[in-house]
């Protein structure tokens, strides 16, 4: 009885020291796990910071707030945004690139305006909305053009040039927007600048400046790697009636 009492004691001896080693083995994986991990998200931050550094730092010189200093161009891409709000309100970044965009022209500054912008149906048409909102600045509707196809900034600067031909032109949109446009624009051969349209009070929409900071090293990749396909074929508004025509 004694001697099996010792061999069931030293069976669940054996056993516990198992399941101790395996136990520490566990957790020294999980802790090389957890390394590599931060190590992963430390490269990541390193990369976005750098990036966003570099996409400001690269475009700086072509960038103007000042209508005074802006050197004229004939053609403006002005790039699209919601006309409201998601709560419905207005939206300050599209009122204020419309009223950048109407006091250019009016200043001589440009002389056609492609406005470029997402129309990914029938009922949301970025395009349609700006010429409305410039129509009733004083615009007048000849010299503005709808591109229906800008569904990223990547589009719209690409389109500019191979839809509509245009490699030399002035961006309007937001300064933080504009960076990451101009990249763009200068990676694709296009001789761009930008002017600056007021810019939207402190805390008025964190997600858009979190959005762009992310967007910046989309856009390097997107230049020098991705390389994604953009529609160039075509300009078509969608559920444009045929008597609309």
């Amino acid at each position: 009885m004694i001697a099996y009492i010792r061999s069931k004691s030293t069976i669940i001896g054996v056993y516990a020291i198992r399941r101790l080693e395996i136990y520490k083995a566990t957790r020294i994986q999980v802790k090389k796990l957890i390394k590599v991990i931060l190590a992963l998200l430390f490269a990541c931050m390193v990369f976005i910071l750098l990036c966003n550094f570099w996409v400001v730092y690269c475009t700086r010189q072509y960038s103007y707030f000042s209508i005074g200093n802006l050197p004229p161009n004939d053609v403006a891409l002005v790039l699209g945004t919601s006309k409201k709000s998601e709560k419905g309100a207005e939206n300050l970044f599209f009122k204020y690139r419309m009223e950048a965009t109407a006091r250019l022209f009016k200043e001589g500054k440009i002389k056609y305006i492609i406005l470029s912008g997402n129309n990914d149906s029938q009922y949301y048409n970025e395009p349609l909305d700006m010429q409305r909102a410039l129509l009733n600045l004083g615009i007048p509707e000849n010299v503005m053009t709808l591109d229906y196809a800008g569904f990223r900034t990547f589009d719209s600067i690409v389109r500019c040039k191979q839809v509509f031909n245009q490699d030399n032109f002035t961006i309007i949109s937001q300064n933080f927007h504009n960076a990451r446009a101009l990249y763009i624009a200068h990676n694709e051969g296009i001789n761009a600048i930008s002017f600056a349209a007021q810019d939207v009070p402190d805390g008025y929409s964190f997600r858009t400046l979190i959005r762009e900071y992310l967007a910046r090293p989309k856009a390097v990749l997107d230049v020098h790697i991705l390389r994604p396909a953009a529609d160039v074929t075509s300009n078509t508004q969608i559920g444009k009636n045929k008597h609309d025509e």
